[in-house]
């Protein structure tokens, strides 16, 4: 063997930041002698793995075949270096979370984990289904809990639990006690919905097809706590998971509403990079995960 582990460090984290003086700050190492590392690498097999534009660094072909192997490869080795030592703790866990789920579900499934692992370290990372994918194509997340569907040949996709979304309005909304609704209704009113990218727009626009471009959008907010005050506010009803409304339709400030013949089912998902090792800590999360359902 021929390259050295820190020789693939420096590879990884040049990878990550596109920049080699980023990439020796982050393993504490000069510039020059992370610029000495990846040079020697890329010597000692006769390839190229950046194309180099001005200070960054952009992976080519090459580079991009092998960065995921060079992932894999040296989670192995930290694994290794846990077991040889007697450390025996699940480390550090990188978990992305779309916002339904990060807000009422990720947060509770953490304190489980640390409960069970107490040095563990998590982190979690909240946005929508299209960032939260590129986040673990790019191997900066560990895995991805997301709402929506997507399809990439390197993320391996696996159905973690069911979900509905719900169309809501406020209490005193004419709507409010109006029983079924027809699709006239629907049309009929102004629509505060999830900006598009996100899980919880493509099951909307699934479940309202053939009235889509009838629909008065009037507004398209990130957050789902901030549609819910738009919504008591009487700006126009919304749809969301039933998992974020549920509080308030028991409190009063919110009602749902009947549309018994649109359908909002969906399924929520675990996402990982196909290359992706699978340490100790993902699959204890995993397992914790499906546990909780």
């Amino acid at each position: 063997m021929k390259f050295t582990l820190r020789q693939l460090q420096v590879f990884l984290a040049t990878a990550h930041h596109e920049n080699i003086s980023r990439a020796a700050a982050s393993l504490h190492m000069s510039q020059s002698a992370a610029s000495g590392a990846l040079r020697e690498f890329e010597t000692l097999y006769g390839v190229r793995l950046f194309e180099r534009a001005g200070k960054r660094l952009k992976l080519n072909e090459v580079g991009r075949q092998l960065w995921p192997r060079v992932e894999a490869l040296l989670e192995q080795a930290d694994q290794l270096e846990a077991d040889l030592t007697g450390h025996h703790d699940l480390g550090r866990l990188k978990v992305g979370a779309t916002l339904t789920i990060g807000n009422y579900l990720a947060v509770e499934l953490m304190a489980h984990y640390k409960a069970t692992q107490p040095n563990a370290r998590v982190t979690l990372e909240v946005a929508n289904t299209r960032a939260i994918a590129d986040r673990v194509l790019t191997f900066d997340l560990d895995l991805g809990m997301i709402e929506g569907e997507i399809n990439h040949p390197d993320l391996e996709v696996t159905r973690w639990r069911s979900d509905e979304l719900v169309i809501f309005c406020a209490p005193d909304h004419a709507l409010a006690k109006a029983g079924p609704l027809k699709d006239a209704q629907l049309v009929d009113q102004p629509w505060i919905v999830r900006e598009p990218g996100s899980g919880t727009r493509q099951t909307f626009e699934r479940g309202m097809h053939g009235l889509l471009n009838e629909l008065e959008i009037a507004l398209e907010l990130e957050h789902t706590e901030a549609i819910k005050r738009a919504v008591e506010a009487g700006l126009g009803i919304a749809c969301l998971s039933r998992v974020c409304l549920e509080e308030a339709f028991k409190r009063g400030t919110l009602v749902p509403l009947a549309v018994p013949h649109r359908n909002f089912q969906r399924d929520f998902y675990f996402v990982l990079h196909r290359q992706k090792f699978r340490s100790p800590g993902i699959q204890h999360w995993l397992e914790l995960c499906k546990d909780a359902c």
